[in-house]
Protein backbone atom coordinates (compact mmCIF):
# COMPACT_ATOMS: atom_id res chain seq x y z
CA UNK A 1 0.00 0.00 0.00
CA UNK A 2 2.77 2.46 0.97
CA UNK A 3 4.60 1.69 -2.28
CA UNK A 4 1.52 2.65 -4.32
CA UNK A 5 1.13 5.93 -2.43
CA UNK A 6 4.84 6.66 -2.89
CA UNK A 7 4.66 5.99 -6.65
CA UNK A 8 1.50 8.11 -7.06
CA UNK A 9 3.11 11.02 -5.19
CA UNK A 10 6.33 10.60 -7.15
CA UNK A 11 4.47 10.77 -10.50
CA UNK A 12 2.59 13.94 -9.45
CA UNK A 13 5.82 15.85 -8.67
CA UNK A 14 6.93 18.63 -10.96
CA UNK A 15 9.85 17.83 -13.21
CA UNK A 16 13.09 19.72 -12.72
CA UNK A 17 13.17 22.55 -15.26
CA UNK A 18 16.78 22.55 -16.50
CA UNK A 19 17.68 20.11 -19.29
CA UNK A 20 20.09 17.42 -18.07
CA UNK A 21 23.76 18.08 -18.77
CA UNK A 22 25.14 15.50 -21.20
CA UNK A 23 28.25 13.72 -19.93
CA UNK A 24 30.40 12.02 -22.59
CA UNK A 25 31.47 8.40 -22.06
CA UNK A 26 34.97 8.12 -20.63
CA UNK A 27 36.84 6.09 -23.24
CA UNK A 28 39.94 6.40 -25.38
CA UNK A 29 37.70 6.46 -28.47
CA UNK A 30 36.24 9.74 -27.18
CA UNK A 31 39.71 11.19 -26.62
CA UNK A 32 39.94 10.50 -22.89
CA UNK A 33 42.97 8.71 -21.57
CA UNK A 34 44.11 7.62 -18.14
CA UNK A 35 47.12 5.69 -16.95
CA UNK A 36 46.78 2.24 -15.39
CA UNK A 37 47.92 3.64 -12.04
CA UNK A 38 45.29 6.43 -12.12
CA UNK A 39 42.62 3.92 -13.17
CA UNK A 40 43.54 1.66 -10.26
CA UNK A 41 43.34 4.57 -7.79
CA UNK A 42 39.98 5.73 -9.15
CA UNK A 43 38.51 2.22 -8.96
CA UNK A 44 39.05 2.23 -5.18
CA UNK A 45 36.89 5.30 -4.58
CA UNK A 46 33.71 4.26 -2.78
CA UNK A 47 30.22 5.66 -3.36
CA UNK A 48 28.98 4.72 0.10
CA UNK A 49 30.39 3.66 3.45
CA UNK A 50 32.97 6.44 3.34
CA UNK A 51 34.80 7.44 6.52
CA UNK A 52 32.85 10.71 6.98
CA UNK A 53 29.53 8.86 6.53
CA UNK A 54 30.46 6.20 9.05
CA UNK A 55 31.69 8.81 11.52
CA UNK A 56 28.46 10.82 11.33
CA UNK A 57 26.33 7.67 11.60
CA UNK A 58 28.23 6.42 14.64
CA UNK A 59 27.86 9.79 16.33
CA UNK A 60 24.12 9.91 15.64
CA UNK A 61 23.71 6.32 16.87
CA UNK A 62 25.63 7.08 20.07
CA UNK A 63 23.31 10.04 20.67
CA UNK A 64 20.29 7.74 20.42
CA UNK A 65 19.09 8.47 16.89
CA UNK A 66 17.93 5.53 14.83
CA UNK A 67 18.14 5.77 11.06
CA UNK A 68 18.25 3.91 7.78
CA UNK A 69 21.22 4.17 5.47
CA UNK A 70 21.30 4.46 1.68
CA UNK A 71 17.53 4.21 1.22
CA UNK A 72 17.02 3.19 -2.41
CA UNK A 73 13.33 4.11 -2.44
CA UNK A 74 14.14 7.82 -2.01
CA UNK A 75 15.52 10.11 -4.73
CA UNK A 76 19.30 10.35 -4.58
CA UNK A 77 19.57 7.40 -2.16
CA UNK A 78 20.34 9.54 0.93
CA UNK A 79 23.29 8.41 3.06
CA UNK A 80 21.21 8.69 6.26
CA UNK A 81 17.43 8.88 6.63
CA UNK A 82 15.76 9.55 9.97
CA UNK A 83 12.19 8.65 9.00
CA UNK A 84 10.64 9.75 12.30
CA UNK A 85 11.60 13.35 11.50
CA UNK A 86 11.40 13.12 7.67
CA UNK A 87 15.09 14.00 7.49
CA UNK A 88 17.42 13.03 4.63
CA UNK A 89 21.17 13.57 5.08
CA UNK A 90 23.81 13.45 2.37
CA UNK A 91 27.58 13.58 2.90
CA UNK A 92 29.00 14.89 -0.36
CA UNK A 93 32.59 14.44 -1.53
CA UNK A 94 34.32 17.74 -2.26
CA UNK A 95 35.51 16.77 -5.74
CA UNK A 96 32.54 14.73 -6.95
CA UNK A 97 29.86 17.20 -5.91
CA UNK A 98 31.70 20.40 -6.80
CA UNK A 99 32.69 22.07 -3.56
CA UNK A 100 33.72 25.66 -4.35
CA UNK A 101 33.07 24.80 -8.01
CA UNK A 102 33.53 28.24 -9.57
CA UNK A 103 37.10 28.33 -8.30
CA UNK A 104 37.95 24.63 -8.75
CA UNK A 105 36.49 24.35 -12.27
CA UNK A 106 39.41 26.24 -13.79
CA UNK A 107 41.99 24.11 -11.98
CA UNK A 108 41.04 20.85 -13.68
CA UNK A 109 43.87 20.15 -16.13
CA UNK A 110 43.39 16.67 -17.59
CA UNK A 111 40.31 15.31 -19.36
CA UNK A 112 38.45 18.60 -18.84
CA UNK A 113 35.86 17.73 -21.51
CA UNK A 114 34.78 14.78 -19.35
CA UNK A 115 35.22 16.01 -15.77
CA UNK A 116 33.59 19.42 -16.07
CA UNK A 117 30.25 18.10 -17.46
CA UNK A 118 30.45 15.12 -15.09
CA UNK A 119 30.71 17.26 -11.96
CA UNK A 120 28.22 19.85 -13.23
CA UNK A 121 25.73 17.04 -13.87
CA UNK A 122 26.32 15.77 -10.33
CA UNK A 123 25.57 19.28 -8.98
CA UNK A 124 22.45 19.45 -11.14
CA UNK A 125 21.30 15.98 -10.00
CA UNK A 126 21.80 16.99 -6.35
CA UNK A 127 19.46 19.96 -6.88
CA UNK A 128 16.88 17.72 -8.59
CA UNK A 129 17.00 15.20 -5.74
CA UNK A 130 16.73 17.93 -3.10
CA UNK A 131 13.64 19.27 -4.84
CA UNK A 132 12.04 15.81 -5.12
CA UNK A 133 12.71 15.03 -1.46
CA UNK A 134 11.31 18.39 -0.32
CA UNK A 135 8.16 17.77 -2.38
CA UNK A 136 7.83 14.47 -0.53
CA UNK A 137 7.93 16.35 2.78
CA UNK A 138 11.57 15.64 3.69
CA UNK A 139 14.01 18.15 5.08
CA UNK A 140 17.38 17.76 3.35
CA UNK A 141 20.80 18.32 4.88
CA UNK A 142 23.90 18.20 2.69
CA UNK A 143 27.23 18.19 4.47
CA UNK A 144 30.59 18.31 2.71
CA UNK A 145 32.92 15.51 3.75
CA UNK A 146 35.43 18.06 5.10
CA UNK A 147 32.69 19.53 7.33
CA UNK A 148 31.99 16.13 8.87
CA UNK A 149 35.72 15.52 9.37
CA UNK A 150 36.59 18.91 10.89
CA UNK A 151 33.31 20.33 12.23
CA UNK A 152 31.33 17.32 13.43
CA UNK A 153 29.78 19.23 16.33
CA UNK A 154 28.43 21.91 13.95
CA UNK A 155 26.82 19.20 11.78
CA UNK A 156 25.25 17.51 14.80
CA UNK A 157 24.04 20.89 16.11
CA UNK A 158 22.24 21.62 12.82
CA UNK A 159 20.54 18.22 12.99
CA UNK A 160 19.55 18.75 16.65
CA UNK A 161 18.16 22.22 15.91
CA UNK A 162 15.99 20.86 13.10
CA UNK A 163 14.72 17.98 15.23
CA UNK A 164 13.98 20.26 18.21
CA UNK A 165 12.10 22.74 15.99
CA UNK A 166 10.17 19.87 14.40
CA UNK A 167 9.13 18.46 17.79
CA UNK A 168 7.93 21.87 19.04
CA UNK A 169 5.42 22.14 16.22
CA UNK A 170 4.23 18.51 16.25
Amino acid sequence: MNTIIFINNFVKMKKYQEPAIKVPRFSEANGFYTTKKRSEIMSKIKASETKPEIRLRKTLWALGFRYRKNVKALPGKPDIVISKFKLAIFIDGNFWHGYNWKEKRGKIKSNRDFWIPKIERNIQRDKENNQKLQQMGFHVFRFWDHQVKKEMSACITRIFEYINDDQEYS
